[in-house]
């Protein structure tokens, strides 16, 4: 029912919204994202990458996320990308990579990138040294929330998933963003519901520990009675503490 009501949501927004659907960043039929704008110039460009475990959802589920941002005057994209076992975790990272800088090529200013769940794990990596994104994009990038998100992989290999996920310990090593250097210019908070399953709330703290040892500015925020799926609720509502971390 939560899903259903999601997709509905995302619908139905879209039918309403100013701006362009299915921009392609690659050749790949999923190599797309929507970017939707404000009424006046952007103030800046904000990200959402959607979750679902790099195997499931794409885009479309999640388009009225971006109402908190475009009500604060930002422009929003939101990239689909290929889903395990078609391509690895590391090619996920590069794609969406390559969908914020064909976005900013688009919107000028500052960006700010946000994600739930493995969407969250892709946000962090765009904040690590090793980060897809080119030197002049990734100095446009200030804020970065993950949203519930995985940052730490290696428990994903003991798990029946990483049939599809075929995560190797170089791989975990690489697409780690807790076990790699963050940027020493970005701020980082990692958001999490106070319902939510023990794993996400540890993963959750353990970016914080591991990037503040690496002098990043960090935050850790768990809302209380929010679970997995209303915990990005308030990325609709542009007055909400989330969209505020966001655009801070």
């Amino acid at each position: 029912k939560i899903i259903k009501k999601i997709i509905h949501d995302a619908a139905k927004f879209r039918a309403q919204a100013y701006g362009e659907i299915d921009i392609a960043y690659g050749p790949s039929a999923r190599e797309r994202f929507d970017l939707f704008l404000p009424a006046c110039t952007p103030k800046g460009l904000a990200v959402f990458i959607h979750g679902g475990y790099w195997l499931e959802f794409d885009k479309s589920a999640w388009s009225h996320l971006a109402t908190g941002c475009l009500l604060q005057d930002w422009a929003v994209c939101l990239p689909s990308y290929d889903l395990c076992p078609d391509v690895r975790i590391s090619d996920i990272t590069k794609q969406v990579g390559a969908a914020i800088t064909a976005a900013t090529a688009l919107v000028s200013g500052p960006i700010s990138i946000t994600g739930h769940s493995a969407g969250g794990h892709l946000a962090a990596r765009m904040g690590c040294q090793s980060t897809p994104l080119s030197e002049a994009v990734a100095n446009r990038v200030k804020n970065i929330v993950g949203i519930s998100g995985l940052y730490d992989l290696t428990g994903l290999s003991r798990t029946r998933m990483n049939k599809d996920l075929k995560l190797t310990e170089t791989e975990i090593a690489a697409e780690s963003p807790a076990l790699q250097a963050p940027l020493s210019h970005i701020n980082l908070t990692s958001w999490v519901g106070g319902l939510e399953r023990p794993e996400f709330i540890r993963q959750s703290k353990n970016i914080v520990t591991a990037w503040q040892g690496k002098a990043a500015a960090t935050d850790y925020i768990e809302t209380p009675y929010k679970h997995h799926f209303n915990v990005i609720d308030e990325l609709a509502d542009p007055k909400s503490m989330l969209v505020a971390k966001l655009l801070a």
